[in-house]
């Protein structure tokens, strides 16, 4: 239960005054629903106000506070500005300027023959000097009443920053003066103040650089506290050893040799296994890397133990293709594999329903349906979960319910993540990292060529087709909707049947399972030489014959879709291009992108570059359902302040009797402040 002294930072935004349903609304679409969120939404920046005493002295664009004397009303039609004219000391005239009714407003705020000090924003409108909507009208001895540094905060419409900051100010007061749990050493050597104070500084003076690193490092401090109770927690249960007799492992026949990062990833996933202590590994791989060879041997392992293992991918098409490559793989051995996904009815579900309960069904290869109430394990010891960036925590955990006791957890994602950030998402677990690539796999040739060269992409599509070559041509979001990214699928696949026929197909998100499944076969098996696709195929379509792939509009893609969407192709021995089409106008950021994908297919070096391009938040893919995100700290804050933060939480874990020492009692509140208090939960319950 949330510590009673941080409730009134908890409250409703209603309890704060003026608050109603026009407000409300605007408020809702910023995510500012709680007086925390309200406070916790910082200024991006600040206007300075300058004192003139003369119209003369303002430059156009600029912010200004000026004493001027109102001599006439204006109104311009039934629905047109109300307009006040005014005058300086030296009689030039300033027209200040009301939309929307706001008559009775100005007549009362600014009497005819008495003299006002005006702040806002000064226009020139032809000759004519103006202010539109004043920021601030105040009697000439109210001056203090105008702040000279005032702060910008990011909005939505129906907002002004003038009214954020008046509801900042209304919710300060909420919150408390809390004990501090930084360590005191570190504290002392960055010079910050209180976490409050540096909350009230930062809405006064968004330059105040020191008190934004002290509000991010608490962020960060409480998101590594509690990652490390997490594991902590993850320890003290006692799971399933399994220590398999290699009998299976060494009936697998392979065309290839493994290499050496698959081959110590192995090892350390063995190594996790035999500890009753359950395992909780991050296999981390860029794509092609081999991860889904890796997961085999785990999941043999646990079939070697007489135990049941569980594979869960994100979406029907990667499930059935990794079901397909189990199966191959494991022909001729004592080991029954099963598949099973929300398309599964009838007679074939049940049949997998009673061998998962019965214990001869050794594998189950399947989406979120694997954890469905009504399915049952025998003895499942071992979850792999694939693409871990699609599943929220509250997923992973229900899965790991299926079992008696906790089983392992081998967590994969072919999205690298840069270091900094694997600290900060995946702190709770061990790391294996596949950094080499299979032997035979060529890099992939990226090119970048202008959308107007359109024609000449066509021909060589035709040459590509002549040769028995295959390929994708993927388009672009036009919009945030999958409306209109399958409308440009749509026409760009009628586009090319008109010139190659029925050797063009088409998939879409909208599209039901049984339908795509059955184009991504005709593709599989040759029969189509061109698949034109949305980023359905980001994930988990495999077609060494594909050498071709074609991105229009790349530049409307991120770093992470390009990368992925690449992997597609270079997945056999033969040569493998990837064409980026561009449109006429690039922004820095998108030609920073193109020329990064034209010049490395090394996934992990992208994520570091796309960590300063883009942000924390969208880097290839580490926005998680479930995961918390943070609201202060930025990328350059993670990068800076991740370590510190680890180090101090570390200490406090390990040296400072954790959240039972007086430094603790403190971190407890932080915990609670950051929304991070599952890891008490999970303190006690442990």
């Amino acid at each position: 239960m949330r510590p009673e002294l941080l409730n009134p930072l908890f409250a409703e935004i209603e309890v704060l005054k003026g608050i109603g349903p026009a407000i409300a609304k605007p408020l809702a679409k910023l995510g500012l629903s709680r007086v925390i969120d309200l406070l916790f939404h910082l200024p991006t920046g600040s206007v300075q106000r300058r004192n003139v005493a003369r119209l003369d002295e303002a430059q156009d664009g600029t912010i200004i506070s000026i004493e001027v004397t109102p001599f006439q009303y204006r109104q311009g039609g039934a629905r047109g500005p109300f307009r006040v004219l005014a005058t300086d000391c030296d009689g030039d005239v300033l027209t200040l300027t009301f939309f929307g009714g706001g008559s009775g407003y100005a007549r009362k705020q600014l009497p005819l023959g008495e003299k006002r000090l005006v702040s806002g924003k000064l226009e020139f409108y032809g000759q004519e000097r103006q202010i539109i909507h004043p920021d601030h009208i105040v009697l000439p001895g109210e001056s203090s009443k105008v702040p000279e540094t005032e702060a910008i905060y990011p909005l939505s419409e129906g907002l002004t920053s003038r009214r954020l900051g008046q509801l900042v100010a209304q919710a300060m007061p909420r919150a408390p003066v809390l004990p501090e749990w930084i360590e005191s050493s570190f504290l002392d050597s960055r010079g910050w103040q209180s976490w409050l104070s540096a909350l009230k500084s930062i809405h006064q003076d968004p330059a105040d650089s020191a008190a934004r690193d002290r509000l991010a490092y608490d962020e960060l401090f409480a998101n590594q506290l509690a990652l490390m109770l997490v594991r902590a927690s993850s320890r003290r249960r006692r799971g399933m050893a399994l220590a398999g007799d290699g009998s299976l492992r060494a009936m697998l026949k392979l065309p290839y040799q493994l290499t050496a990062a698959q081959r110590r990833s192995i090892s350390e996933i063995e190594g996790d296994m035999t500890q009753k202590t359950p395992m909780v590994r991050l296999l981390q791989g860029d794509v092609g890397s081999g991860k889904t060879l890796v997961a085999l041997h785990a999941l043999l392992i646990a079939a070697e133990c007489g135990a049941q293992g569980a594979m869960l991918a994100p979406t029907e098409i990667l499930a059935r293709q990794h079901y397909e490559t189990l199966r191959t793989q494991l022909a001729g051995l004592p080991v029954n594999v099963a598949i099973l996904t929300g398309r599964d009815k009838g007679r074939a579900r049940e049949a997998t329903m009673m061998g998962l309960a019965d214990g001869s069904i050794h594998i189950l290869v399947g989406t979120h349906a694997i954890f469905q109430e009504a399915v049952s394990y025998r003895k499942l010891a071992l979850a792999v979960i694939d693409e871990q960036h699609r599943f929220g925590v509250a997923q992973r955990l229900l899965l790991t319910q299926k079992a008696e006791a906790p089983p392992h957890l081998l967590v994969m994602t072919a999205t690298p993540i840069p270091r900094t950030l694997t600290l900060t998402h995946y702190g709770e677990m061990d790391i294996s990292r596949l950094d080499e690539m299979p032997p035979g796999r060529q890099p992939i040739d990226t090119r970048v060529m202008s959308v107007e060269r359109l024609a000449e992409v066509v021909d060589g599509l035709a040459r590509h087709i002549s040769a028995g070559g295959q390929g994708y041509w993927v388009c672009p979001l036009v919009e945030e909707n999958e409306t209109s990214d399958r409308a440009a699928a749509e026409a760009r696949a009628e586009s090319l049947r008109q010139r190659f026929g029925d050797r063009i197909g088409l998939v879409h998100g909208r599209m039901k399972g049984p339908d795509k499944d059955a184009m991504m076969q005709r593709f599989q098996s040759g029969e189509l030489a061109i698949l034109v696709a949305t980023t359905v195929i980001e994930v988990g379509v495999d077609v060494p014959n594909a050498t071709l792939m074609i991105i229009e509009n790349a530049e409307r893609f991120g770093l992470a879709q390009l990368h992925q969407l690449r992997g597609r192709v270079g997945r056999g021995s033969q040569h493998s291009v990837c064409l980026l089409l561009r449109g006429e106008s690039l922004s820095e950021t998108a030609r920073a992108r193109l020329t990064l994908m034209r010049e490395t297919n090394d996934g992990f070096r992208i994520a570091e570059e796309d960590l300063k391009l883009r942000g924390a938040g969208e880097i290839l893919g580490v926005r998680q359902s479930g995961e918390a995100q943070f609201r202060l700290a930025t990328p350059e804050h993670v990068s800076a302040l991740i370590q510190p933060a680890t180090d101090d939480a570390r200490l406090l874990v390990e040296r400072d009797g954790g959240l039972e020492g007086e430094r603790g009692k403190a971190a407890r509140l932080a915990l609670y402040l950051f929304e991070r208090d599952a890891a008490v939960g999970l303190i006690r319950s442990g």
